[in-house]
This record gives C-alpha cells, sequence and structure tokens, in this order.
C-alpha cells in the first residue's frame, strides 16, 4: 500500500471500536507489530515514496496554500499555526468515513492506553448524538456500571454544568479527574423520559477482558467483552481452569456488546476453538499485495511470546457451542462469531451484530499524533463481507423475555460509512431492532451478563442441553443460484495463501420461526447496545463514527 511517508515506529491494526480512559465506540481492531521472523503479520508501508502517479496534486496544494494564507492574515481574530493545520487535516480525514480519524495527542493516548486494559475514570463508553453525547456502554465492575448508568443514557450535565453543544473532547475532560474524586453525572433515559443523577467516584478503571464460570448441568461460561493484549492468553488461563472442574458438556462464548480490539485477539480466541491451520479472516485491501488470508496458527496471533494456547484440553475444539452476539458486537467480536459460524464449530445465538467489516491502520505521524486510516475490508472464511450487515445469527433470541431492551445504530446508520458490495436482496441493515419502540421491553432491569437474570443465556444453554429455545427464529437454509453453489463449494478449510473471494448473495435473511413456547413468530431481532471500544460498538475518534470512551 502505497502512502505518503510518515515517520515509520509502530504500527496498530484496528478492526473495531477503538477505547480510552472513557471510551470511543466499536473498537478497532488493532494488532502490534510481530517479532516473530518466521511469519509476521502483514502490516501496511509506513514509511513509502508516493509513485508518480500519486505525485501530489500542485494546483489543489496553491489553492489550499491560498486559503491558509487569507484565514491567517485577514480572519477576525488570529489563529494559531497548529489550530489551523490540525483542522485542516481532521476536515481532509473525516469525511472518508466513520472510523478514519486524524488523532491528535490526546487522543493518540487514548487509543494506546486502551488496548492496556486499565485507566482511570468511571468505566463508560460515549459517543456523539444530536448535540449531546450518549452512553454507548458502561464497562463491567466499574462505578459506572455498579451505579445502574445503562447504554443509550444521554449525558445532559457534570457537576451541574450542561453537557449540551459540547463538542466530545470536552466532555471526557469533564469526565476525568483523579482518583477518589467525587463526581455528579447527570443523564437523560430515553426509554422511560427521566432524569437521572448518579454520584459516582473515580476509580483506576482495570479492565478483565475475559471471565468465566461453570454452569449447572456442566455447561461453561466464558465472556469476552473486548480484545486486548492479554485477551487470548487469559483466555487460555480460564479455559484450563475450567478444564480442571470437569470436561464440560458444552460452552458459551459470550461476545454481546464487545466493541472489538486487536486482531491479533480475534484470532486467538478463535484459534482457541477451531482446528489448528484453517481459515480465521481474510483482509482485501485496494492493493492485492496488502491483502492476506489469517489462519489459527501462532504465527499469526502470537508476537513476543510463546503460543499461549499450547496445552489446552482437547475439548475446546470438540465440545458443543454456542456463541452469544447482539447490537454491540463489532468488528474483532464479529471476526470471532463469523468464523465459528462458517466453520459450523458454534451455534450463534442472539441478534443481529453491529456489522463493522473494515480494518483500520494507526500510522504514527510523530511521537504524539497518528492517523487512523481505513485500509482494507475483512472477510469470514467463506468469503462473506459483514460490512453494514453484521452476522446473523443461527437463533434470534431478544434480549429478554418480554423483548428487547435497548436501541442502538449500526454500521449502516453512521454517516458516510462504506458500503457492502454483497448487501445483495437484503441490502444494508439500518437500525437496531425488529421490534416498534412501544414494543421495547418495559419495565426491565438492566441485568449483568451471565447472571441468573440473563435470558439470553438461559436459551443457550437450553440449545446446548438440547431444550426448547424461547424467543428463537432459526434462520431459512439459503437459497442459492448455481453460481453461489460454486462459490460455497469452494472449502472454506482451504489453507490457501490468497483472500477469500467474496461471495455472491449471502442471503442472512432471517425468517420468522415458530419460537417455542411463543404464541406469534419471532422476527428476528437486533439487541442491546453496543460496548464500547473504549473510544467507540463503533469506532470512531471523529463525530461520525461511534462512541469514545469517557470517563477517566
Amino acid at each position: 500500500m502505497k502512502l505518503f511517508a510518515v515517520r515509520q515506529l509502530s504500527y496498530v491494526i484496528i478492526i473495531g471500536l477503538i477505547q480510552a480512559g472513557i471510551a470511543y465506540s466499536p473498537v478497532a481492531l488493532s494488532q502490534q507489530k510481530p517479532a516473530n521472523p518466521a511469519r509476521q503479520i502483514p502490516a501496511p508501508e509506513t514509511h513509502a515514496p508516493l509513485p508518480a502517479e500519486e505525485s501530489l496534486p500542485f494546483a489543489e496544494l496553491q489553492r489550499f496554500a491560498r486559503v491558509y494564507a487569507a484565514i491567517k492574515n485577514s480572519y477576525v481574530e488570529p489563529i494559531e499555526d497548529q489550530k489551523l493545520i490540525e483542522s485542516a487535516i481532521k476536515g481532509m480525514v473525516q469525511d472518508l468515513d466513520p472510523h478514519s480519524a486524524y488523532l491528535d495527542e490526546q487522543e493518540y493516548e487514548e487509543m494506546r492506553v486502551s488496548t492496556d486494559g486499565e485507566f482511570g475514570g468511571l468505566g463508560i463508553e460515549i459517543g456523539p448524538e444530536k448535540g449531546f453525547v450518549k452512553i454507548i456502554s458502561p464497562i463491567e465492575d466499574t462505578p459506572a456500571a455498579k451505579a445502574g448508568i445503562m447504554p443509550g443514557d444521554i449525558i445532559t450535565g457534570i457537576n451541574g454544568e450542561s453537557m449540551e453543544g459540547k463538542p466530545l473532547n470536552d466532555v471526557v475532560k469533564n469526565l476525568r479527574g483523579d482518583v477518589g474524586t467525587s463526581i455528579k453525572l447527570s443523564v437523560s433515559r430515553p426509554s422511560t423520559g427521566k432524569q437521572l443523577d448518579f454520584d459516582l467516584v473515580r476509580a483506576v478503571i482495570k479492565v478483565q477482558s475475559v471471565r468465566s464460570k461453570m454452569l449447572p448441568d456442566a455447561i461453561a461460561y466464558v465472556r469476552v467483552s473486548q480484545f486486548q493484549e492479554r485477551t487470548g492468553p487469559d483466555l487460555a488461563t480460564h479455559l484450563k481452569q475450567l478444564d480442571a472442574k470437569g470436561k464440560p458438556k458444552g460452552l458459551v462464548l459470550d461476545l454481546r456488546n464487545d466493541p472489538g480490539g486487536l486482531l491479533t485477539g480475534a484470532i486467538g480466541v478463535s484459534a482457541a476453538f477451531l482446528k489448528p491451520g484453517i481459515n480465521v479472516v481474510s483482509t482485501k485491501s485496494r492493493d492485492d499485495q496488502d491483502s492476506h488470508v489469517f489462519k489459527a496458527d501462532a504465527r499469526d496471533y502470537v508476537h513476543n511470546s510463546s503460543d499461549y494456547l499450547k496445552g489446552l484440553p482437547a475439548w475446546t475444539r470438540t465440545v458443543p457451542m454456542v456463541a452469544l452476539i447482539n447490537v454491540g458486537s463489532a468488528s474483532a467480536a464479529e471476526i470471532v462469531a463469523g468464523a465459528l459460524q462458517d466453520h459450523k464449530r458454534a451455534t450463534v445465538m442472539g441478534n443481529r451484530s453491529f456489522g463493522k467489516g473494515s480494518v483500520q491502520v494507526v500510522m504514527p505521524l510523530d511521537d504524539n499524533t497518528a492517523l487512523k486510516l481505513t485500509t482494507a475490508r475483512y472477510f469470514t472464511p467463506s468469503g462473506r463481507s459483514i460490512q453494514a450487515t453484521g452476522i446473523v445469527p443461527d437463533v434470534v433470541v431478544t434480549d429478554t423475555e418480554k423483548g428487547d431492551l435497548f436501541s442502538f445504530p449500526r454500521e449502516a446508520d453512521l454517516a458516510e460509512h462504506l458500503r457492502n458490495d454483497q448487501a445483495g436482496e437484503n441490502g444494508e441493515v439500518k437500525g437496531t431492532t425488529s421490534i416498534k419502540p412501544d414494543e421495547t421491553a418495559e419495565d426491565q432491569q438492566v441485568f449483568e451478563f451471565g447472571s441468573a437474570d440473563d435470558f439470553q443465556l438461559a436459551q443457550a444453554v437450553n440449545k446446548l442441553l438440547g431444550k426448547p429455545v424461547k424467543g428463537g427464529a432459526p434462520v431459512a437454509e439459503k437459497q442459492l443460484s448455481e453460481k453461489e453453489k460454486q462459490t460455497e463449494s469452494k472449502s472454506i478449510d482451504a489453507a490457501s495463501d490468497s483472500v477469500a473471494k467474496p461471495g455472491q448473495d449471502q442471503g442472512d435473511k432471517p425468517v420468522k420461526g415458530e419460537p417455542a413456547d411463543a404464541d406469534e413468530p419471532d422476527k428476528a431481532a437486533p439487541a442491546a447496545p453496543p460496548p464500547a471500544e473504549r473510544k467507540a460498538p463503533a469506532d470512531a475518534v471523529k463525530p461520525a463514527a461511534p462512541a469514545q470512551p469517557a470517563g477517566k
């Protein structure tokens, strides 16, 4: 990939929402340069000369210089050069797509901190919303989550000061503070129309991205809330701990409200449950030389360490499995769900996912700033693009027994989002739920994923135990054309080094079915709001993108 010359530093590949002390929405799939010389995960060139055919447009640059000079010399108030240049750069990037962005010093630091898994704040993911800032998701086991703050809440005030019309970064600054200090957070809750005040104490937020426990009937439960540096190794540790309690009869992998994260993490998590060597995900960029296939192979998920999946119990790749997703499952989480679904390794249940099928690369411009640029699309092992369509669950189950709890925009709702050429008759999926606003589950308390009140988890367990599943509608078998059959006939397990070709019409259209114990056919529904990527179930440092985590 040919890009303008920039200082060559470590890079990060992003596939999700970027998080931060506060958090931006869908986390970006990031990956740092591996040290393994045998097979490094390809990175875009970060220091390459411009080819002649892409030489800088002299006439346009002259016009830019004239505008710059006019503002500098004649604007009613003096403006610093740095502000003018940064504004010009942001303007150049912001209309590309929701996930490309110029990262200033503060935003770049937010991104770097987010992949660490530890930061100071309230533990919420935030994003812009019509002149206000919306809470994408509280992070589990943080002051915000414990206080009862919910996804979809609108921040209206902080310590008595109105936040209406405040830029995202200004809200972030107000949310931050020294650990142990108090803050009064005022929110509007659209689902009830109520104005609520929360007295919170800022804390060091250390995100534990993997949790697990053994449920009754020997069903293992593993929750992955985001993909960080330690997610793969931590997953391996949890699987071994579960094994010490006895081989489970089934396993539930919970990817709900997981905004994404590091690409290597997604590959490693997938590899823990798939046969070694088979395809996990492929990326395709404008330049075919920068297109790649990533496999369930240590060379594609390990760097600077040994293979953390060595020694896993054999049952992890054979035990009956359900993967739970919802509208908040984005990017790296969708890669895992798509790989498990394509290889028929797990039954995917829940609601249609967010639909972020693009890859971003973070290119440092200097020590303090960087460019986050969309450079490729990714495809599941069968060649599916989930961009703006999402992963369709095999069995659709609403958030609660009474219906879905939240509504939240998907990738297809974001301005300037990349189009999906494979969308076919289903088209891109907008909106977040198949039920009407007045049908949304009412009087439902926020439940903790994995708790006894978790309706979707209960249905996943029922599925594994062979019991009736409530609120589930199986997705119809696709009717394939001859051309599609030829495409589908290609083995998705092939260890090819070429990028999987996108399929034709993917036909992921769920159909109405007869859910167990239901009087009416269940509609295919997306579900809960996206978790945050600390910095965005969207990913954007910029306004159009998913949210930005807030609250250091």
